[in-house]
C-alpha cells in the first residue's frame, strides 16, 4: 500500500511540475496572494494560499527537517486523521492537480484557540428587571474597614484609609476552603468609599443577581482614591487618581484580600498575580479614567475591567484625550505581555445621553477599528436614554458582571512557546523575561555552541536531552506570562553597582507544594560558566514535580564567589520564606561538577565562612561527578553518583570520599554507574536514569 502511494506522489509530483511549466499553476503559485486572515486547510506554510509549496512543507516534517506545530500541523492533516503523513501530501497534490478530492482543502478550518465571542462586541445594554431593585430575601451585608497606606499623590506619609467591603448572603468567616471572585469599584469626581452601597440600589443588585444565580457569589469592594475619603477639586483628584494603582498594589489588595476569602492563597505579590483570573475593577466617570489605568498599570493583578463612562487618560487628560495615543499604547502592552493568551475582557459603557460620552465613543470607534481587540478581549455598550448617573451605572453593572468569571475566561493551559527549532538567542530576547532572559543560558557564550534549543551542546557535558531544554524553557515563560515570579535577584542594586558581576547573578524558581522544603540546585561549568540548562535546570524542574520547591542558582564563575553567592541565596530564602511559602527546615543542596564542590562546601562550613551570618545547615547534599576528596568531620548526610568513564571525575576517588563520611558516623551513599562519562545530568535513556529518584529518597530519610 505505501509503495502504490507513493508512485501515486511521484506521478502527482510530475504532474505538477507539467502544469507550472505551462503557466497552469494555481494563483498562489504565478503571483503573490495576500494572507488571508482564516486559516486555511493545506496551507502548511501559513502563507495565505495553498501551492506546491505546500506539499514540500509537508515532505520536510515527515522527513523530520522541520516540525510543524500548533495551526500549521492542524493545516497539515488533510484526512483529519491526527496524524500528518505521505497520505496527506498525497491528497494535497490530488487537489493542485484539480483531481477530485473528499476533503477542505484551501477551506478555513476552525481555530479551537479562540473561544466564540459571549457577545456582540457592540450594541444596547438590557434593562434591570425592577424586582432586582427591592430587597432581596437573603442580602449580603457591607462592612468597613480602615488600613494603612501612603499618601502618594502628597507627601507620601503614612496614612489610614477606609473601604466598603460587600459580602453575600452566607459568607462565612470561618469557611476558609469557600472562595469568592472580587470586583473593586471606584467612584467619580467628588465621590466616596462606601458609594456604591448607598446609591441607585446598586447592593440590591448584586444580592439579587446572586440569588437568581445570575452570577457567581462575590465580594465587592467600595473604594477611594481621595487619601482622606473627602471631596478634592478636579485638578487634586486626578493626581490622586493617577496614583492610586500604587495604593492598590501596595495596600488595598492586601488589606482585603489579607481578611476575606479570595482566590489569592496569600497576599504575596506572586498569589494576588497568580490569582488575577479572579478579579476585575470597574469605575465610574474620573473612577472609569482610574480603571484605564488600572489596565495600565495592573493587568497583572485583574482581568477583567469595568470602564463606565470614562476614556483612557494615560495620555492626555480632560479635554485633550490623546484617544488614538493611548489606544496605541494600550495594544502595545496587550502584545508585549501576552495578555492575547493570558487572557483579559474590558466591558466599556456609557449612555447614549451622558454629556461627557464623546470620548467613550471616540475610545470605543478607535479600540474597535484595531483587529487585536476582538469581542472575547473588547465589547462597548450604551444605555439607551441613559445619563452621567448612577442609574446607568446599576444597569452597567447588572449586564457586565455576567460576561465576568466566566468558564470561557478561565486561565489558559499551558502554551508550547518554544520548539526544538527555537533559536536560543529568541528565549534569551524574549520579553516574557526580561532582564534575566540572558541567564537562562551560559552569559559567557564560549562554553556553548548551537543556535537553536535543539542542537544546544554545553563543554564538559555529555547526553544534554533537547526535550528536556524545550520543557524547561516552555515551563519558564508559562509562569512567567501568568504572572508568577520565576526569578529572584539575590543582590541590592546598591551591591550589584559597587561589583556588577552581581547583575548575572539570581535565583530561578520552580515552585512546588505550598511550606514544603526547598533545594537549591548548583550547576556545574568549572567555575569558568553555569551550565544551568543541563545541569540544575531539569533537576530543580523535576524536584517541582515532586511537590518540593526548587531554586537553580545562578552564580559568578569562580569557587570563592560561587559559595559566596550560594551562601547569600540560602539567606535571601530563608529571610523571604514566607514571599517565596517555602519551609526552611530540612532543606538541601544539590550540585553536579563545581556546582557539587559549592553544595559540599557550604553544606560542611556554613554560611558564615562565605560572608553571611550563620543559618542552619542543610540536611543533605546531593552530589554528581566531582572529585572532591577532603573530609573534615562535618559533611552533613551526602549522597553521590558518578560513571566510571568519567575523565575528570574520578570515580575511586568519589567512592573513598563517600567512605570517609560514613566513617565518621554520617549517612552517605553513593552510585556508581558502568560507561558513563562526565556530565551526565539527569542521565536520561542512559543506565544512570531514575538517578535522581533515589537521591530524593536519601534526603527524605533527614527530613
Amino acid at each position: 500500500m505505501n509503495r502504490i502511494i507513493q508512485t501515486v506522489s511521484c506521478f502527482l509530483c510530475c504532474l505538477l511540475t507539467i502544469l507550472m511549466i505551462c503557466g497552469c499553476q494555481t494563483s498562489a503559485a504565478s503571483g503573490t496572494k495576500e494572507k488571508s486572515n482564516s486559516d486555511l486547510l493545506g496551507d502548511t506554510d501559513g502563507d495565505g494560499s495553498v501551492s506546491i509549496g505546500d506539499v514540500t512543507v509537508i515532505q520536510q516534517h515527515i522527513a523530520n527537517i522541520i516540525s510543524l506545530q500548533n495551526e500549521r500541523l492542524k493545516c497539515a492533516d488533510i484526512n483529519g486523521n491526527g496524524s500528518v503523513d505521505i497520505t496527506d501530501a498525497t491528497e494535497l497534490q490530488r487537489y493542485l492537480a484539480e483531481y477530485d478530492v473528499t476533503y477542505a482543502v484551501g477551506k478555513p478550518i476552525s481555530n479551537d484557540t479562540e473561544e466564540p465571542p459571549a457577545i456582540e462586541q457592540t450594541g444596547m445594554t438590557n434593562q434591570v428587571p425592577s424586582s432586582y431593585l427591592s430587597a432581596a430575601a437573603q442580602g449580603g451585608t457591607v462592612r468597613e474597614i480602615k488600613y494603612q497606606s501612603k499618601d502618594y499623590a502628597g507627601n507620601g506619609g503614612d496614612i489610614t484609609k477606609q473601604a466598603f467591603v460587600y459580602l453575600p448572603y452566607g459568607y462565612d468567616e470561618k469557611d476558609a476552603d469557600t472562595r469568592y471572585n472580587i470586583l473593586y469599584l471606584m467612584h467619580g469626581w467628588g465621590g466616596h468609599a462606601g458609594e456604591y452601597f448607598e446609591y441607585a440600589n446598586i447592593k440590591n443588585i448584586f444580592d439579587n443577581m446572586i440569588a437568581n444565580g445570575d452570577i457567581e457569589p462575590l465580594i465587592v469592594v467600595s473604594a477611594t482614591f481621595y487619601h482622606d475619603n473627602s471631596d478634592r477639586d478636579f485638578g487634586s483628584s486626578e493626581d490622586a487618581l493617577r496614583a492610586f494603582h500604587n495604593d492598590f498594589e501596595n495596600h488595598l489588595m492586601q488589606a482585603v484580600e489579607g481578611q476575606f476569602h479570595t482566590y489569592a492563597k496569600s497576599t504575596s505579590d506572586e498569589d494576588l498575580k497568580a490569582s488575577r483570573d479572579h478579579r476585575a475593577f470597574g469605575g465610574f466617570s474620573l473612577g472609569s479614567v482610574t480603571t484605564w489605568l488600572q489596565f495600565c498599570y495592573d493587568y497583572d493583578y485583574i482581568r477583567y475591567f469595568l470602564p463606565m463612562s470614562g476614556s483612557s487618560w494615560y495620555y492626555g487628560t480632560y479635554g485633550d484625550f490623546q484617544i488614538k495615543k493611548n489606544v496605541d499604547f494600550i495594544e502595545s502592552l496587550v502584545e508585549d505581555n501576552d495578555l492575547d493568551s493570558r487572557g483579559y475582557f474590558i466591558y466599556h459603557a456609557v449612555g447614549t445621553q451622558d454629556q461627557v460620552k464623546s470620548q467613550s465613543i471616540d475610545m470605543a470607534n478607535e479600540m474597535i477599528s484595531r483587529e487585536r481587540f476582538t469581542p472575547n478581549h473588547y465589547v462597548f455598550y450604551q444605555k439607551e436614554g441613559g445619563v452621567h448617573d448612577h442609574n446607568a451605572v446599576r444597569e452597567f453593572i447588572y449586564n457586565a458582571l455576567p460576561h465576568f468569571f466566566t468558564k470561557q475566561n478561565t486561565a489558559p493551559a499551558d502554551q508550547e512557546y518554544f520548539t526544538k527549532d527555537t533559536n536560543i538567542s529568541d528565549v534569551q530576547n524574549d520579553a516574557a523575561f526580561g532582564d534575566y532572559g540572558k541567564l537562562i543560558f551560559p552569559v559567557n557564550s564560549g562554553y556553548y555552541s548551537g543556535s537553536t534549543l535543539g542542537d544546544l551542546s554545553m563543554t564538559w557535558y555529555s547526553y544534554i536531552d533537547p526535550d528536556k531544554t524545550v520543557e524547561i524553557a516552555n515551563y519558564l515563560k508559562n509562569r512567567a506570562v501568568n504572572g508568577n515570579t520565576v526569578f529572584y535577584d539575590i543582590y541590592t542594586e546598591t551591591e550589584k553597582a559597587a561589583d556588577p558581576d552581581k547583575r548575572n547573578t539570581g535565583l530561578f524558581f520552580f515552585k512546588g507544594e505550598k511550606n514544603k522544603p526547598f533545594a537549591i540546585c548548583n550547576a556545574g561549568g568549572g567555575f569558568a560558566y553555569v551550565g544551568a540548562m543541563h545541569d540544575s535546570f531539569p533537576h530543580a524542574l523535576e524536584l517541582s514535580k515532586m511537590g518540593y520547591n526548587a531554586f537553580a542558582l545562578i552564580y559568578r564563575p569562580g569557587s570563592q564567589t560561587a559559595c559566596e553567592d550560594l551562601a547569600r541565596a540560602i539567606a535571601f530564602i530563608h529571610e523571604h520564606a514566607d514571599e517565596l511559602e517555602v519551609s526552611t527546615e530540612n532543606y538541601s543542596l544539590w550540585g553536579g561538577s563545581a556546582g557539587a564542590r559549592m553544595a559540599s562546601w557550604l553544606g560542611t562550613y556554613g554560611t558564615e565562612a562565605f560572608g553571611e551570618k550563620s543559618y542552619p545547615k542543610p540536611v543533605a547534599v546531593i552530589m554528581q561527578y566531582t572529585g572532591l576528596s577532603e573530609v573534615t568531620g562535618n559533611e552533613p548526610p551526602t549522597y553521590n553518583c558518578v560513571g566510571t568513564s568519567d575523565g575528570i571525575a574520578n570515580y575511586r576517588t568519589m567512592q573513598n570520599r563517600i567512605n570517609g563520611i560514613k566513617a565518621n558516623g554520617t549517612d552517605a551513599e553513593i552510585e556508581i554507574f558502568d560507561g558513563l562519562p562526565h556530565g551526565f545530568g539527569l542521565g536520561t535513556g542512559t543506565a544512570a536514569e531514575g538517578w535522581i529518584n533515589t537521591a530524593v529518597a536519601f534526603w527524605e530519610k533527614h527530613i
